[in-house]
């Protein structure tokens, strides 16, 4: 079918404009100050057949994992044995996962009794049980101490929605209520993707529109394969480590050869470590999701992410490895950890060839501190903080700082919030001065938080990289300080590590101070 580029680039658009609005609908229906004010949640829209077509501006983690999927849910649940107002609900790994925290909200899209899109909802549920509040347990040796496993299963149907499963759900969290409006939200986020892509078709013509998604793709994969041909071709190799996990707790090894011949790029993440001891293994799909990222930061393009984009890369993980652990192993960590793990060793591969385009390290890590007050009903409150820390300085800037970079894209709950809902004041919100590296051109700094806990008892959880192995720097600019974290309690210092699980005092004070960014260049001499 001939098509009309004008329309092509309105269709292309428009899917990415209801993906958008899919996730203004989760900000201003969900509960949890997570989601509705950090926006820990990313919006999809996929092709009949599962291939990414449209996405929000939300977290490039998440939008890397949801190329995969639909596809990988289709081979367990396949298109001929859904029905329109279906909606599918899971969070399993193996089915394009990333960790079980991340719950997928999923609707086929039927137009004339045909699906020409599924329109996809990942939000970070606060709680989905397992040993620890938050889901979160450092010392976990499976996914089954983490949290519930959801397989796939119809949360709705045409006739509404499935009571007996939000009841099953409800039964296994800590939160139940937020839990709940968290979910509902999530169900009504995908019917308001179903309404806008229903319109294109009808504006439109579904035979245009899904022509128009098959030519998306391609198109994607032209911008693609002519960037990787505009890199000299060669093999790059590069490593980074996460601060501890691999044997007798030393540093864990992330590492990458990237093989560039023609318009095709290989990254081979083959030689990285062994799973490790804690919860900072990931799945496959992460490490492609990283990789994805990057190439397109290597392309030095804008280019439309979609799944024609991933046509010319080739990713290679190794079964037993931190990459590929298996899909038993505890995963929660590596989410957001280890696949940062993944760019920075992309970049330290590249930053010879592609110097311009890549900046130097800097905060990436979450930064997670993870609240949990208990209430007397039983049932507990929920307080997801990430934090901001340094940017990386680039050939031509200093780098921000308090800021995401690389794979998260999520915000700080207000303190108004925090001190409104939680038996929690915030007592220190600042810039950590000085902490980016020198350099040409100096690093971001990082960011102060410091919390007072009001109740008389409440549950911490810390995941926090960056502690021991601090930002790097590029092109002889200097690195940047590590992150630090500290307890205070009754005057006196507590240890605390940047992976674990314990309980607070009434009284206690914690601060996590977040790392700056790498410096770029060389320092001119003073």
């Amino acid at each position: 079918m001939k098509l009309d580029p004008f329309v092509v680039e309105v269709i292309r658009h428009g899917l990415s404009a209801a993906a958008e609005e899919m996730s203004l609908v989760m900000t201003r229906s969900a509960r949890s100050p997570l989601l509705r004010e950090a926006g820990d949640l990313s919006s999809a829209i996929t092709d009949g057949h599962g291939g990414l077509v449209g996405q929000g501006r939300d977290i490039p983690i998440h939008l890397g994992a949801m190329a995969y999927t639909i596809p990988e849910l289709l081979k367990v649940m396949p298109r001929e044995n859904l029905n329109d107002g279906d909606v599918v609900i899971y969070n399993v790994g193996a089915l394009g996962g990333n960790h079980l925290n991340d719950v997928k909200v999923v609707r086929p899209v039927f137009v004339d009794g045909e699906i020409v899109a599924f329109a996809v909802s990942l939000a970070h549920w606060p709680d989905i049980g397992g040993t620890w509040p938050g889901s979160y347990f450092a010392k976990a040796i499976d996914t089954f101490q983490e949290a519930m496993r959801i397989p796939p299963v119809l949360i709705a149907t045409a006739a509404g929605v499935n009571t007996p499963i939000v009841q099953l759900l409800k039964a296994n969290v800590r939160d139940p209520e937020s839990c709940e409006g968290d979910l509902l939200a999530q169900i009504a986020a995908t019917k308001a993707g179903e309404k806008r892509i229903v319109e294109l078709c009808r504006e439109h013509g579904k035979a245009v529109f899904t022509a128009t998604q098959s030519r998306l793709h391609d198109l994607s994969e032209i911008e693609m394969r002519e960037a990787i041909r505009a890199l000299p071709d060669g093999v790059y190799e590069g490593e980074d480590h996460l601060d501890d996990g691999s044997v007798n707790n030393a540093p864990a090894r992330i590492h990458v050869k990237i093989t560039i011949a023609r318009d095709e790029a290989i990254f081979d993440l083959s030689g990285s470590c062994d799973r490790v001891s804690n919860f900072c293994n990931t799945t496959p799909f992460m490490a492609r999701s990283a990789v994805a990222y990057a190439a397109r930061i290597m392309s030095g393009q804008d280019m439309h992410q979609n799944a024609g984009a991933l046509r010319p890369l080739t990713i290679i993980t190794r079964p037993g490895s931190i990459l590929e652990p298996g899909w038993m192993a505890s995963v929660a960590a590596g989410n957001h950890e280890t696949s940062m793990r993944i760019v920075d060793a992309i970049f330290r591969a590249m930053q010879d060839t592609i110097p311009e385009r890549l900046s130097a390290g800097g905060a990436t890590t979450a930064g997670v501190l993870f609240f949990a007050e208990p209430r007397p009903n039983g049932s507990w409150k929920m307080l997801y903080e990430v934090h901001g820390g340094g940017e990386g300085a680039r050939h031509d800037r200093a780098g921000m700082s308090a800021t995401r970079v690389h794979l998260s894209n999520t915000s700080n709950t207000p303190v108004e919030v925090i001190e409104a809902s939680y038996a929690i004041r915030l007592e220190q919100q600042a810039i950590r001065w000085n902490s980016g590296g020198a350099g040409a051109h100096r690093g971001g700094d990082g960011s102060i938080r410091t919390y007072r806990i009001l109740a008389p008892s409440m549950h911490l959880t810390t995941c926090i990289e960056r502690m021991v192995i601090a930002p790097f720097g590029m092109q002889g600019g200097e690195p940047g300080k590590a992150c630090r974290i500290s307890l205070i309690r009754r005057g006196a210092n507590v240890a605390i590590d940047g992976k674990s699980n314990l309980v607070l005092q009434q009284d206690d004070l914690v601060t996590i101070e977040m790392c700056g960014g790498g410096g770029y260049g060389a320092a001119a001499a003073e």
